[in-house]
């Protein structure tokens, strides 16, 4: 094995960590996509535990809440969604923990409420998180198109050839494109998640258009956390054994 290849083995909690931050936690699904190659799915780690939840939720919930409680009065609704969310981030400070899941729900609330108060529109409030879909529906169906499926990166990235593990290399985690059937199966289980992205859009864009801010704050947040823990355990169903699948056959003990 070449020096380069000995390297020490990447940081994938740092690594996700960092994808995390620059979206809006709800909607994307880059943490809880590391359960794509467990053994068994859990639910609660896909989404980030019931902390994680909180975290994602809350903020758009208490805009529509307060939005709807104060008869439509946009200022209110923005303020007590953006406290909500610089609370999450100061509770994990407070508390010596890493503030990356909330101060990447921290960063998504931030940019919509700036969005809306500039605007002036409440419906505005979700719009970078329609952007957010439409970045996650066209970039998970070219990695299908281009032959380089995001799923079969994931579960490379983590197998036992992956970066992430002693040992394990780059080349390693996607030798999986050698292999046809395998390349078919992980482009399959990257559908589920073209899929979750598109039916957001199909439903939430109408609702943006329409200003019908309560249906589509309520639409985002029955398609947010629920939805991406679907999609991923529909995507770990098609994808379980497939690292066994790849590991080569050992010849049997003599006599």
């Amino acid at each position: 094995m070449s020096d380069a290849e000995r390297r020490d083995p990447v940081d994938g909690e740092h690594l996700l960590e960092a994808v995390d931050d620059v979206g809006d936690a709800q909607e994307g699904p880059a943490r809880g996509m590391r359960v794509l190659s467990s053994d068994t799915f859990s639910a609660s780690d896909a989404v980030g535990g019931v902390r994680g939840i909180i975290e994602s939720v809350a903020p758009g919930m208490l805009f529509v809440v307060v939005y709807i409680a104060t008869g439509q009065t946009l200022a209110p609704a923005l303020v007590v969604a953006l406290s909500a969310a610089v609370i999450t981030v100061a509770v994990r400070l407070f508390q010596r923990q890493a503030p990356t899941q909330a101060f990447g729900g921290f960063l998504g609330v931030g940019i919509g409420v700036l969005w809306a108060w500039r605007t002036g529109d409440a419906k505005d409030f979700f719009a970078y998180g329609l952007w957010v879909n439409v970045s996650w529906f066209l970039g998970t169906l070219l990695t299908i198109v281009i032959g380089w499926p995001l799923v079969g990166l994931v579960v490379g990235l983590f197998s036992k050839a992956g970066p992430l593990n002693e040992g394990g290399s780059w080349a390693g985690a996607v030798a999986w494109r050698q292999d046809r059937p395998l390349r078919r199966r992980y482009a399959l289980a990257t559908v589920p998640f073209v899929a979750l992205f598109g039916l957001r859009l199909a439903v939430q864009l109408p609702l943006y258009f329409s200003s019908e801010v309560t249906w589509l704050g309520t639409a985002k947040l029955v398609m947010g956390v629920p939805g991406t823990a679907l999609a991923l355990w529909v995507s770990w169903l098609l994808v379980r054994g497939s690292t066994a699948a790849r590991e080569p056959s050992r010849p049997l003990p003599g006599p």
